[in-house]
């Protein structure tokens, strides 16, 4: 039907159809203007198969990033994707709490290498005996505060397990490249070649001046550290990714899935032109970024999101940056379409097991894995239950085993919803990105408050639709009553997150750094932090350098931060207000 006499033909039976079968059916039953919709080639007219679509694993990658939905053999341990990858996410009070989680993990079987959850005070460049952190280390993920804590967390992967043969994740940003110095020392200490190492920092700064919060430094000195890491990595450690640019945690700060989209795609163009002002051409470091967006409950939405997400960033690399090579346009993610962990609820929790299968059945109608993320108990504190992670991980065998969904990729192609959906969402998410790109880019965006305004708005106007009943979420604003039951599961394994150990870690770990400075070489240290504030205030000098010798000199992260904030100085809210 590509005629305008057909399209036209089919115009008056769908309008005729709307007055004299909908109309009449959504007045009966009550549905007013939320009659259910349907779609016709009306709404895909300039659609084009191969310019649209093509065929997964290559350009535009709508369709999905790679040719194959890996399902990994019937084996222990089996997850989706079946590559080399880092745990979950995990980390809490001292890292001797980290390091004896982990080894009690590997008893159970769970594997990877660890993917590091970092408390406040070291995201934010505080060292565990500042007073301003009180009451904060450990609490929300590890405390790191020199070389000697890494060493200590990465007793427990050794041999078989050692730095070589895992991919480490390291949930970072402000203080990113320092964190990574301490992993580069402690393979030199290894004796582990630096081209071995596998491993992702998030790495993502600007999306913490948006929406997550743990910033130090303005935006650009920020970026200039990304730079410094881009380059480092680049040139050094190939086999490490250099940014994972996330719009998951804008979205699950309020933002739109649209804003979601942009503000992502924004910030991934801003470390693109780092890395080519930096003399490198895109093709040797835009396979290194890996990327995610953010979900919701809203199913064939969040698999538009996707396919257009895809179809966007492979554009944006070939003619805005003039990649050559598919793997620069592939963009990277470790999952696909899901719920986010903000769709989950605290009221009837077992109730986000369904949740997280639905999003788990989005991902792969979206052309990724079965992923079922987060598992239920998400919203009842930090860390999960081995009971939670063991119904995740086998909803997901059973998506993988059972139902035959990952034989075939993006089995929605060629939809007239879903086609139609994709493009709104990618031309809705295109206007908003040259938006941004007008005003001068995401630092921009960022400096004058744009991106958090708008995202700030979202999120008020997304709390009062719930407030409002207008979106409804069943537990919290919708079968409250005293008669529904709130199910919950048995707990078989002592909940590993123990509430003792934590209140322990900030004196163990006190402690435990007062015992470094006291031991490590001081004038060295002292030096060495002399020559990096030297070097911070000449823009062309690659700090990852020295970041690495004052790291195996035992600094802690909060010297070297701060005399940063004395050459950068510190970003904060009222900047732009």
């Amino acid at each position: 039907m590509d005629t305008k006499k057909e399209m036209s033909g089919l115009k008056e039976k769908r309008k005729k159809w709307e007055e004299t079968v909908l109309k009449p059916a959504a007045k009966r039953f009550g549905m007013g203007d939320r009659a259910t919709k349907f779609h016709t080639p009306l709404d895909t007219q300039k659609f084009d198969f191969q310019r649209d679509v093509g065929f997964p694993g290559q350009y535009p990658f709508t369709a999905g990033s790679y040719p194959v939905n890996l399902v990994p053999p019937v084996r222990r341990g089996a997850k989706p994707g079946g590559l080399k990858r880092a745990g979950q996410y995990s980390g809490y009070g001292t890292p001797e709490d980290t390091r004896d989680y982990y080894l009690e993990m590997a008893k159970l079987s769970w594997s990877g290498g660890p993917n590091l959850a970092f408390d406040l005070p070291t995201q934010c460049g505080y060292d565990s005996d500042n007073e301003t952190v009180e009451g904060e280390i450990g609490k929300v993920g590890v405390a790191v505060d020199t070389l000697r804590d890494l060493e200590v967390i990465f007793e427990a992967f050794t041999q078989d397990q050692d730095l070589d043969k895992i991919a480490t994740n390291m949930t970072i940003n402000a203080p990113a490249n320092i964190l990574i110095a301490m992993y580069v020392a402690l393979a030199d200490k290894r004796k582990i070649p630096l081209a071995k190492l596998k491993g992702t920092p998030q790495n993502d700064i600007l999306k913490e001046f948006v929406s997550r919060g743990t910033y130090i430094f303005p935006p650009r000195p920020s970026m200039r550290m990304f730079r410094d890491s881009l380059v480092f990595m680049n040139e050094n450690l190939p086999g490490f990714n250099i940014t994972s640019v996330g719009g998951y945690h804008m979205r699950e700060g309020g933002a739109s899935r649209v804003q979601d989209l942009a503000f992502t795609l924004a910030n991934a163009i801003a470390y693109c032109k780092e890395g080519v002002n930096a003399g490198f051409h895109v093709d040797s470091f835009a396979s290194k970024f890996t990327s995610g967006f953010g979900g919701s409950m809203e199913f064939f939405k969040e698999i538009a999101l996707q396919r257009a997400g895809r179809r966007l960033w492979a554009m944006i690399m070939k003619e805005k940056f003039g990649a050559k090579k598919q793997e620069s346009m592939r963009i990277r993610a470790p999952l696909a379409a899901s719920i986010g962990c903000s769709s989950t609820t605290k009221q009837r929790a077992l109730n986000n097991q369904t949740r997280s299968v639905i999003g788990a059945i989005a991902g792969v109608l979206s052309g990724g894995p079965p992923a079922v993320f987060p598992p239920y108990d998400e919203p009842l504190g930090l860390g999960w239950s081995l009971e939670a992670r063991q119904l995740a991980e086998d909803a997901s065998r059973i998506i993988m085993y059972e139902t035959g969904m990952c034989d075939v990729l993006d089995p929605l192609a060629g939809s007239y919803y879903i086609e139609s959906l994709t493009s709104e969402i990618e031309q809705d998410a295109l206007k908003e990105l040259n938006k941004i790109e007008d005003m001068g880019g995401a630092v921009v965006a960022i400096e004058t408050g744009y991106m958090q305004k708008a995202i700030g708005m979202n999120a008020a106007k997304r709390q009062d639709k719930v407030e409002k009943r207008e979106n409804l979420i069943v537990g919290v604003n919708c079968f409250t009553e005293e008669y529904e039951l709130d199910v919950s599961t048995s707990k078989i394994i002592a909940y590993p997150y123990s509430e003792e150990k934590r209140h322990k870690a900030e004196r163990l770990q006190k402690k435990s750094l007062a015992e470094v400075k006291r031991t490590r070489n001081n004038r060295n240290v002292a030096k060495l932090l002399t020559e990096l504030e030297k070097a911070a205030r000449k823009d062309e000098v690659n700090l990852m350098p020295l970041f690495i010798e004052l790291s195996k000199e035992y600094a802690t992260l909060q010297e070297q931060c701060d005399v940063l904030k004395n050459v950068f100085g510190e970003w904060n809210t009222d900047t732009f207000i």
